[in-house]
């Protein structure tokens, strides 16, 4: 039989839940800078005053959405990544560049909140970093695997690069050589880049075979960061 606390605890996960799904679909028809509190709880029905003790600001609510979507976009990311396990590390790196885009594809409006125009006085907080940093540690992993493995090709790194990318294995990517890490963040920006290319409408009346296309850019950012 289910305890009083359950019941409330259960209950309050249900109305989370609708809560941010309601937000969703603003986001969807009005864009992140004009979520509103009040419009949600309008659409549940509810008073404001109750929803504010789920979300006591917009930005609360803003930023549970944001993890939110990063959460769904790195599991995406890493469900792909162990289906592909035992292949080849360009083939691991393409597979999580292929989700990384079907994520984006199926989710426009999320997509836009977490790599879109940032919100007018809204300022992500830390706690949004582990989220957000989870396809880059896919990618770092892929890359990991095959340094200590089969080895990275030779990559460049003019002199004057070299202490930040140096900075760059301290901080996010230990065991990787400097120039690895260097390229790493230059093909993740890459690959956001083409995502946002693709979904904002920067490729109409340019590229077609959009898939053909992407499978091409994405093999070319894994050779970029020493992948054989």
């Amino acid at each position: 039989m289910s305890t009083p606390q359950g019941a409330r605890a259960r209950a309050r996960t249900e109305v989370t839940a609708a809560i941010k799904e309601a937000a969703r679909r603003q986001l969807a028809e009005e864009g992140a800078a004009k979520l509103s509190l009040r419009a949600v709880a309008r659409e549940l029905g509810m008073v404001s005053s109750a929803l504010y003790r789920y979300f006591p600001s917009r930005d609360e609510l803003l930023t549970a959405l944001i993890i939110d979507a990063y959460d769904s976009l790195g599991e995406a990311a890493e469900t792909a990544h162990d289906a592909a396990a035992g292949a080849a590390p360009v083939d691991r790196w393409t597979a999580v560049c292929e989700a990384a885009r079907g994520w984006a594809l199926a989710h426009p409006h999320e997509y836009a909140l977490i790599y879109g125009s940032p919100v007018p006085g809204y300022s992500a907080p830390e706690t949004t970093i582990r989220a957000a940093a989870r396809v880059g540690l896919v990618l770092i992993g892929i890359v990991r695997d095959a340094h200590e493995g089969p080895g990275l090709a030779e990559l460049p790194l003019p002199a004057a690069l070299r202490p930040e990318g140096e900075r760059m294995v301290a901080a996010f990517a230990p065991g990787l050589p400097a120039e690895a890490a260097v390229a790493l963040v230059t093909a993740w920006a890459e690959l956001f880049g083409l995502l946002g290319f693709e979904l904002f409408g920067q490729f109409n009346n340019v590229v077609e075979d959009r898939e053909a296309f992407f499978r091409h850019a994405a093999t070319r950012l894994a050779h970029s960061v020493g992948l054989r």
